[in-house]
């Protein structure tokens, strides 16, 4: 049987909503149709996707499966959409801040005349996200990252600081320990800084800071001004991201950020392959 993906998509929207008329409305189809094209889904897999009354929509265990199967299989076919809408010749490099590839890229064009290199600036929370979405052939990252589907190139990795606010206690110190950081707020994800995570007194001690980490190199030095927390950034980032409210010290016990490059797994492209070539054997990223 072939699966067929406009089906799919109406039935996540109904999943989703777990109402037939909002899901047709989101769907800007009439609810009769898609009352319709749900049956004869249903009909196709042999199995029953929804319960309903006149009260509510739920699930059955078959339609929460095909849920979880649906959601990465559309994602799937609309990254495929967006490489395919691209031109051929455009080759399209993800990069995280404080990350130079200027080099890289004119090397790549050097070696394949008539490519036109795209650049899509990443933060932590979507330098994986553009590969899987099709938005970037290659994406340059800072670890740890969900590996899962990728191919990894090691490149380098690079010292990290604590970025405080100017008149912080620890300002103007010539290094720190992560055991200082200890009684601090840490506006990163703790995942991406386990060092911290395992000594943090508001983690140990189960605290609501009532505040969420963030993602982008701005918001974090917004509010390290503002006095909401500190942050741990890679050196080149300090340097590339200067104001006089903030100030920067290095945490002499945490282990470099390891930067690499990334891909999918499942994807044989030649330019892929020549990039990934090019910044293992020349050295042609550079941190800042």
């Amino acid at each position: 049987m072939d699966v067929d993906l406009r089906k799919l998509r109406y039935f996540v929207a109904v999943a989703e909503e777990l109402h037939f008329g909002r899901a047709a409305a989101r769907l800007h189809i009439a609810q009769p149709v898609l009352s319709r094209q749900i049956r004869v889904l249903e009909d196709e897999l042999h199995a029953q996707l929804f319960l309903r009354d006149r009260r509510a929509t739920e699930l059955t265990a078959a339609g929460r499966q095909l849920l979880e199967d649906a959601r990465p299989l559309l994602a799937s076919a609309e990254a495929l959409r967006r490489r395919v809408a691209r031109r051929t010749s455009t080759f399209t490099i993800g990069f995280m801040p404080g990350i130079t590839v200027t080099d890289a890229v004119r090397e790549l064009t050097a070696r394949h005349p008539g490519t036109e290199v795209e650049l899509v600036r990443t933060t932590w929370d979507d330098q994986v996200e553009v590969l899987h979405d099709g938005r970037a052939d290659v994406s340059v990252v800072r670890l740890p990252v969900d590996r899962r589907g990728l191919s990894l190139r090691p490149m380098f990795g690079e010292a990290r600081v604590v970025v405080l606010r100017a008149d912080h206690r620890l300002a103007g110190k010539e290094s720190v320990a992560v055991a200082d950081l200890a009684a601090e707020h840490l506006l990163n994800d703790p995942a991406a800084v386990p060092e911290w995570r395992d000594v943090a007194v508001e983690i140990r001690e189960g605290a609501s800071p009532g505040y969420r980490a963030f993602g982008s190199v701005e918001e974090k030095l917004e509010h390290v001004a503002a006095g909401g927390g500190i942050a741990i950034v890679p050196l080149s980032t300090s340097e590339y991201y200067t104001r006089p409210d903030v100030t920067c010290v290095p945490v002499s016990d945490l282990p470099p950020n390891e930067v690499c490059l990334a891909w999918l797994a499942a994807r044989r492209s030649p330019l892929i392959l020549a990039f990934a070539d090019i910044v293992s054997d020349e050295g042609l990223l550079t941190d800042g």
